[in-house]
């Protein structure tokens, strides 16, 4: 009861965060459905009534399932991959915040328009 009551309380907590406007809340959001995601496939196991597969010979009907375990460290490879793309994404911002280019002295005239606003050369003699 108090795991599934945990994984409310992330999801509720993820979707909260994901529908923010901030880029890190947006990730942090993700990070808390897929710590959720994660204990939902690690409780479908059935870890609590069984025993752990190491030591002495035991019944292989009594033993936890691997199978699970083996989707949540799948699982957790996955979403770090997935985080740190969202924060390269969210630290490289978007183009249209940079500052213009005007702000910065260049300006965006086309190679045309350079040779129109250049000054002759020579003059007259």
């Amino acid at each position: 009861m108090i795991l599934a009551l945990t994984i409310g309380v992330l999801v509720a907590g993820a979707v909260y965060l994901l529908l923010q406007e901030d880029r890190l809340r947006v990730i942090l959001g993700f990070v808390l459905l897929s710590h959720a995601v994660n204990l939902l496939l690690f409780s479908a196991g059935g870890i609590d009534s069984r025993e752990e597969p190491l030591g002495e010979a035991l019944d292989p009907a009594t033993t936890a399932d691997p199978l699970p375990q083996a989707f949540v460290l799948t699982a957790i490879v996955i979403a770090f991959a997935i985080t740190i793309y969202l924060l390269v994404l969210a630290v490289t911002g978007n183009p249209s915040e940079d500052a213009g280019l005007e702000d910065a002295g260049v300006d965006d005239a086309g190679p045309d328009d350079a040779k129109a606003a250049a000054p002759a050369r020579g003059g007259r003699r």
